[in-house]
């Protein structure tokens, strides 16, 4: 059961593993990005965990040996950051040794530590909440990179160690109690927000790609995204605008960057920047995302909130976030992808209906009402 402090706690933390450039374009990264600017709305301060001091110049061995090392590590602060060397790696070790969490101990009082995935971490004093965004690695029939039985393993291990856990939609829920077999009331619903930074009028776009003149796709390009299908369907539609895929590889990438090479009209965009991809999605005519299967889809929410219309799966987690708002297609049948991509490139009524829906839906999830999720679910309002 998700535990309650007995009076509000002042003091949050949240890790920093993904909030260097090493995490840039990525979902967890974008949370955890997310988390403290909607708390800095509210004016609740927070401090973050990162790796302290230069660590180089350690040679591998020596990094094994200190990963080994059984008992706390202990970190220091500095400004609003607590650090400690190489600390998200060598947890990663640790667990593989130990099957439990490494523990950390943090100067001054303890508050919550509001892990952005879980890591195999243990901040001692503190209420550890760790983010599930999803088991999709633990269904055999979805194609994923993550290990699922180490998934598995640590979720196991981070609940026997008495932590709390959060997710970012009812649907991701409602799986993870059912794939870990734990009961509903141990996990809870976080809708998360969308942090959209302005979009400049008259930026230029990439590739010489004009403003309402193309389909986008954003997000990893790997088998779960279900890309082939999508193409397929977009190649015998008969549309002549072109559809950007924009992302970074993943699993199966090669197989489906040569399907994107022999699709004409398609265009492959590696990882952006931040604003380039807001700006992306801004300008599309409309996003899509056909994915098998997604926890929480946050380039929906993007897109929503910039008034982009949007064509997704109907899978339970993109039909939750879009809310009614967005055209939902059954991502395994071709005949129904390709009736749903020319509908929405053809008909601007249909386009100008989902964006006025959209704008709405959006306002669930802008920072100042995440906030006050956030404060909730930490027992503080």
């Amino acid at each position: 059961m998700l535990s309650q402090p007995d009076e509000p706690v002042a003091i949050i933390c949240i890790d920093g593993r993904m909030l260097k450039d090493g995490g840039a374009g990525t979902g967890v990264g974008q949370y955890a990005r997310t988390v403290i600017a909607a708390l800095q709305v509210v004016g609740q301060p927070t401090l973050v965990l990162e790796d302290g001091g230069p660590m180089e110049h350690r040679s591998r061995n020596i990094k094994w040996l200190a990963a080994l090392r059984p008992w706390n590590r202990i970190a220091s602060i500095n400004k609003q950051a607590f650090q400690a060397r190489d600390i998200f790696r060598e947890a990663q070790v640790f667990f593989s040794i130990y099957k439990r969490p490494m523990p950390i101990r943090l100067p001054g009082i303890p508050g919550i530590m509001h892990w952005s995935y879980p890591l195999p971490l243990k901040a001692i004093g503190w209420r550890n909440l760790y983010t599930v965004h999803d088991v999709i690695p633990l269904d055999p029939d979805i194609p994923s990179p993550v290990n699922g039985p180490r998934l598995r393993s640590m979720l196991d291990a981070l609940c026997a160690s008495g932590g709390d856990f959060v997710t970012v939609s009812e649907t991701a829920r409602t799986q993870i109690v059912a794939r870990m077999g734990w009961p509903a009331n141990k996990i809870a619903t976080c809708h998360q927000a969308a942090d959209v930074p302005s979009v400049r009028n008259g930026t230029e776009l990439p590739n010489g790609l004009r403003r309402g003149d193309y389909l986008l796709y954003v997000g990893a390009v790997e088998a779960r995204k279900n890309l082939i299908r999508l193409l397929e369907a977009y190649k015998t539609s008969g549309i002549t605008t072109p559809l950007v895929i924009s992302g970074p590889d993943g699993l199966d990438a090669a197989s489906i960057n040569a399907h994107i090479a022999a699709t004409r009209g398609a265009i492959r965009f590696e990882l952006q920047t931040r604003d380039t991809v807001v700006q992306l999605i801004a300008e599309a005519r409309a996003l899509i995302l056909m994915s098998l299967a997604e926890g929480f889809g946050l380039p929906v929410v993007e897109a929503m909130t910039l008034g982009t219309p949007v064509l997704s799966a109907n899978v339970p987690g993109l039909a939750e976030v879009g809310g009614g708002a967005t055209l939902l297609v059954d991502p395994l049948n071709l005949m129904e992808i390709r009736k749903g991509l020319a509908a929405i490139d053809g008909d601007a009524e249909l386009r100008d209906r989902l964006s006025a829906l959209g704008l709405k839906r959006a306002r669930h999830f802008a920072l100042e009402p995440y906030a006050r999720r956030l404060l909730k679910l930490y027992g503080m309002a």
